[in-house]
């Protein structure tokens, strides 16, 4: 049974280092070792609430309540923004799907 994208659970990928810097969230990658400062990301309130609750696997329609709640948005519009956001991290290495639930979805 396939794992529709508001039922796939994410989680912080573990090479970055985040760092919270006047009231932002600033994310560099680490390649070798090393951390890529070519590519420091900045993350407003928003996506700084996301990141935190990514601290453990957490699944779209999750993050996008906390946002609904926190930023007093529609649902709807919500899981639409966070889907966007966890796309675009997940393009550039920031988040990946928990290895249990890719395990998981090959039995």
């Amino acid at each position: 049974m396939a794992t529709t994208w508001k039922e796939q659970s994410f989680v912080r990928s573990q090479s970055v280092v985040a760092r919270v810097v006047a009231g932002e969230t600033l994310i560099v990658p680490v390649r070798a070792k090393v951390g890529d400062l070519a590519s420091i990301y900045s993350f407003n309130g928003t996506g700084s609430l996301i990141w935190k609750l990514l601290d453990a696997p957490r699944t779209v329609a999750e993050l996008a309540m906390a946002v609904s709640e926190e930023y007093e948005v529609e649902l709807p519009q919500a899981e639409h923004d966070v889907s966007e956001f966890l796309s675009e991290m997940k393009a550039v290495g920031l988040v990946e799907v928990p290895a249990a639930a890719v395990a998981a979805a090959g039995d």
